[in-house]
């Protein structure tokens, strides 16, 4: 698995250890040693893991990586949108270079199947609701560009060399461990560290939103359902919620009185912002038999226990691009 460290990554480790799956996580180098959110495991699991340290842009750690594997998921990315305004060169190094490495490694190793994750971003803004997978593809950011631009090699990987992808697309995924660069948890975390005003981006569009165990349980199933090489899946609630409501249900989960504001520093430009994204998760629910099994607000409420718990990692009012 690569981008094992990270939020959803870790949370996917950890129910495949729990599978009694046998893993070996890449998780980014670092001089510390730092493990990201796997040291957030239970240590009798993470006993059971082989961790490389490494990086994805570099091709012989990826063939070393996935040699002997039978399954590779590939969740590495860069993901923040707003960052991808400042450094779009980062974005095609990381995301579509290194997925190119991904997807090489895999064919010479003759992998069983090449799980590749997309992002709903790469929708825009809906033409029509709810989207399906034939929804055309809309670069909105240079972020969704080098997603797009990664789906499109997995596809072509599978349609030149026989390569066994599966592209597992999930709509926006909250839940413990996310950082505050997503909405949720920059909404949790500025409320119970006190503050009076939820400094926050447009309030308008509306997301259709997925809690971590329920997108962890769609990358499982994805590795074991048959005859689903060469497939696009997307899944979500297929509801869609306005992040000027999802504000609200978030304060009162937590019991704040804070009132909401935006701040135009937050904004993505106009022309780049998605205004709704909801999903028609049929397609899952037909070749994965997957359905949601956490609410919003079930989600919410653990995702706030969890910030409560390690409310010193997050910055407040900080702006985490």
């Amino acid at each position: 698995m690569t981008g094992a460290g990270g939020f959803i990554g870790s949370h996917l480790t950890e129910l495949l250890l729990e599978r009694g799956l046998k893993v070996r996580a890449l998780t980014r180098y670092s001089s510390s040693n730092r493990w990201g959110h796997l040291e957030r495991i239970p240590v009798d699991l993470r006993r059971k893991l082989d961790i490389r340290s490494g990086d994805i842009t570099d091709a012989r750690v990826v063939r070393d990586l996935v040699k002997d594997c039978d399954v590779v998921f590939h969740l590495a990315a860069l993901i923040g949108i707003p960052y991808s305004y400042h450094a779009p060169a980062s974005y095609v190094t990381t995301n579509i270079t290194g997925t190119l490495n991904v997807l090489e490694a895999c064919r010479e190793a003759k992998v069983r199947r090449v799980i590749v994750t997309s992002t709903s971003e790469v929708y825009g803004t809906a033409l029509y609701t709810p989207i399906d997978e034939q929804h055309p593809l809309q670069a909105q950011s240079p972020y969704s560009a080098s997603k797009i631009s990664a789906d499109k090699l997995a596809e072509s990987y599978f349609r030149s060399f026989g390569v066994p992808v599966v592209t597992l697309r999930p709509f926006n995924t909250f839940g413990p461990r996310q950082s505050a660069r997503a909405v949720i948890p920059t909404i949790v975390s500025q409320a119970l560290m006190g503050s009076k005003k939820i400094h926050l981006g447009n309030l308008e569009p509306k997301r259709d939103l997925t809690f971590v165990t329920d997108t962890a349980r769609a990358f499982l199933l994805a590795a074991t359902a048959r005859n689903i090489e060469g497939e696009t899946i997307h899944f979500g609630q297929g509801k869609a919620v306005s992040v000027e409501e999802i504000a609200r249900r978030c304060l009162k989960i937590v019991g704040s009185s804070a009132k909401i504001e935006t701040d135009q520093k937050r904004k993505r430009p106009d022309k780049s912002e998605v205004d709704i994204l909801l999903c028609n998760a049929n397609k899952a629910k037909r070749l994965l038999k997957w359905n949601p099994e956490v609410s919003l607000d079930d989600g919410i409420r653990r995702t706030a226990e969890y910030i409560r718990e390690h409310l010193d990692e997050y910055h407040g009012k900080e702006y985490t691009v």
